[in-house]
């Protein structure tokens, strides 16, 4: 695996050197603080660079309003302390505060974490997310001589039934949940936080189908935003289904990406017709562009599959 970040400005190497740093200090404190067995001989064993940084094709388009992410992928050595709100919450909070203040960080770290088996599970297996990690990711930490296995191939057969298993499954649940969504809008303001809840959730799962057909996996986030970056880094057909032109579409995709869990618990969140017809529209956007890719990559895994 490639260690050397040559390709990158000094700022950016800056930039991740801090997001390490708070990423091994806060996971530091977490274990500091636990006293069961299991967590005695907790490890971060690797913190591995993977996607538009490390390839060296970021987008940094202030026009447009497109900025890529630090994609990190963190290797632990216990399944347990991949529980991102135990053991990485408070590192999350940290880059969070540092990116609003721009002095330090300017770029949004998102990172996901797997314990060793599973990385070396899913590299046995040929799964595509983790295969190029391998291939194109760039080490920035590692822990001790922990090697990767060596990466199983998976057929064109296997992969165009695994890909079709995932479209069918999470595009119908993404378009139920549109459809009742659309269904509580019509019933009136009472109902106005359920529908937001519910768009939420097809929005979601277009993003979480979308991206298990175009790599076979998907990290666990209710996240809207960190989804939507995700996969609009895989197509770039899907930038710009949420326009942030004006204050109105802004605090349209605000009030959707924080309705997973305030439209169902605080009594404080708000949000009008007007904005929930905006956001049908864009989710039926998502639909159409979702789908218009998937089935392209469906059909291409057909064709090798043939």
């Amino acid at each position: 695996m490639k260690t050397s970040l040559d390709h990158l400005p000094a700022g950016k190497r800056k930039e991740l050197d801090l997001v390490v740093e708070v990423l091994r200090q806060g996971f530091a404190d977490a274990l500091s603080r636990r006293t069961m067995p299991r967590y005695r001989d907790g490890k971060l064993l690797k913190i591995i660079l993977f996607g538009s940084y490390a390839r060296g094709d970021w987008v940094e388009d202030p026009k447009g309003r497109y900025f890529s992410d630090y994609d990190l992928l963190l290797v632990v050595n216990h399944e347990d302390l991949t529980d991102l709100q135990e053991f990485w919450g408070k590192s999350d909070e940290v880059l969070l505060r540092e990116l609003a203040s721009g002095e330090r960080l300017r770029t949004q770290p998102s990172f996901i974490v797997h314990s060793l088996d599973d990385v070396n599970e899913q590299l046995r297996l040929g799964r595509y997310f983790f295969t190029d990690i391998l291939k194109d990711g760039i080490e920035l930490f590692c822990e001790d001589e922990f090697s990767f296995n060596l990466p199983g191939s998976l057929s064109a057969q296997d992969a165009y039934a695994e890909t079709k298993g995932y479209f069918d499954e999470w595009f119908e649940s993404a378009d139920q949940f549109l459809e009742t969504g659309r269904d509580h809008i019509a019933k009136g303001p009472r109902w106005s936080k359920k529908a937001a809840f519910e768009l939420h959730q097809a929005a979601e799962r277009f993003y979480h189908g979308l991206v298990l057909v175009l790599t076979l996996y998907s990290a666990k986030t209710h996240r809207l935003n960190l989804l939507r970056d995700r996969a609009e880094a895989m197509d770039t057909r899907l930038v710009g289904i949420w326009p942030g032109s004006n204050k109105f579409e802004r605090q349209g995709f605000d009030l959707i990406r924080r309705a997973y869990v305030e439209a169902r618990y605080s009594k404080s969140y708000e949000i009008s017709t007007d904005h929930l017809d905006w956001l049908v529209g864009r989710v039926e956007a998502l639909k159409q562009i979702v789908e218009m890719i998937a089935q392209e990559r469906i059909m291409e895994l057909k064709r090798l599959a043939a």
